[in-house]
């Protein structure tokens, strides 16, 4: 539900009564993952996507009847070999969805956390008793909560608890706890949705490809800095589309901010004297992401150059260098699209290659369905 909260706290502010429907579990190929959602208000207005288009009529005939009769549900949806066109996925996936009226509760906090930016976590009890699904808290990054799931009540505690530790990795996934809040009562299922702030792309050097590529970061939903030691290029009129814009010498800018584990560092300056200090100090640092532009001949003798200053053969195994996939780009614009596909193969864990012919999954961060999810009323 966080990913299309923007426009569902705006609807909460105009005072529309609406209902959610959230992926909750997946097997197989399907095309959503858990945490997407599908919004309908109450004059038949619709946001988001849970599949793709494969179940969307479905799904918001559910919404509509769950703004009429207030009911929590579960709905599973699945390819069907005996009508092809019957509801389901084509691709032979499997969603559980699950389709909640939005009636006050923490939802509205919720929602204007994840809209405004800040870290929060919404909890929702998706399996387990009747009179609990659906149930939510949302809890913050210091471990304090809001909202009662219900029962008894060290369940809150372990589920905040649980919750807390997804935010902290800014992961979305599903959690099993006992319905007395320990491992071994009844089970429930959790839904954690985490809302974070938008993860960094440091773009080093403002050159014509660094304006594309700032393009592409704000596509992946990255928060943008374009960073360059010379003024007369790192402008707003070149950049208008940045999030920021930073005049200083790469290497202590990057020693002076803040970066973490999703952080994405792309080295477009290729010049020894702005290179050199940039890597030596960003290889070092827990960053998902180092890539460098530059020949094969710059990469070798880059290389060379920052051996000779200390950085480790371990510490330079990190570095994405020639930068990006091989998509025999040659525009700005298609230079950008190989450095995206790079960064997004790399927290995937995709391989790059031609999904054509090729017997690798299609996507590579499944959530394991939870099979005892079935349809609840």
């Amino acid at each position: 539900m966080l990913d299309i909260a923007e426009e569902l706290h705006r609807w909460v502010e105009q005072g529309r009564d609406f209902a959610v429907a959230t992926v909750v579990a997946v097997g197989g190929s399907a095309p959503r993952q858990p945490g997407a959602a599908l919004a309908v208000d109450s004059e038949g207005t619709a946001i988001g996507s849970v599949s793709g288009g494969c179940v969307e009529g479905a799904v918001y005939e559910l919404c509509r009847t769950a703004l009429d009769d207030g009911e929590v549900v579960v709905e599973r949806f699945g390819y069907s070999d005996e009508d092809a066109f019957a509801v389901g996925l084509t691709c032979g996936g499997i969603i559980d969805i699950l389709v909640t009226p939005v009636r006050g509760g923490v939802f509205p906090a919720a929602l204007a956390a994840a809209a405004s930016g800040e870290a929060a976590a919404l909890a929702r009890i998706v399996s387990g008793p009747g009179e609990l699904l659906g149930q939510a808290l949302l809890v913050r990054p210091d471990g304090s909560y809001e909202g009662k799931l219900g029962g008894h009540p060290e369940l809150d505690r372990t589920a905040a608890a649980e919750a807390r530790a997804l935010l902290d990795a800014g992961r979305t996934g599903t959690v099993e706890i006992g319905e007395d809040g320990s491992r071994c009562g009844q089970p429930l299922t959790l839904l954690v949705e985490s809302s974070v702030p938008a993860p960094r792309m440091i773009v080093f050097g403002a050159i014509d490809f660094a304006s594309a590529l700032v393009r592409v970061g704000k596509f992946l939903g990255y928060h943008v800095t374009v960073c360059d030691a010379r003024p007369v290029f790192a402008t707003r009129t070149r950049f208008p589309e940045a999030d920021e814009i930073v005049v200083e010498w790469p290497h202590r800018y990057l020693e002076s901010t803040e970066v973490d584990g999703r952080t994405v560092l792309c080295v477009l300056t290729h010049d020894a004297k702005f290179d050199v200090p940039l890597l030596q100090a960003a290889l070092k640092l827990p960053v998902a992401y180092v890539g460098a532009m530059g020949s094969r001949r710059t990469h070798e003798d880059r290389n060379a150059r920052l051996r000779a200053v200390g950085v480790t053969e371990l510490e330079l195994a990190r570095l994405r260098s020639p930068i990006g996939l091989d998509l025999g780009a040659r525009t700005p614009e298609e230079t950008a699209l190989s450095i995206g596909a790079e960064i997004v193969a790399n927290r995937r864990g995709g391989t790059g290659v031609s999904l054509t012919g090729a017997h690798t999954p299609i996507h590579h961060d499944d959530t394991p369905l939870t099979d005892h999810i079935g349809s609840v009323a």
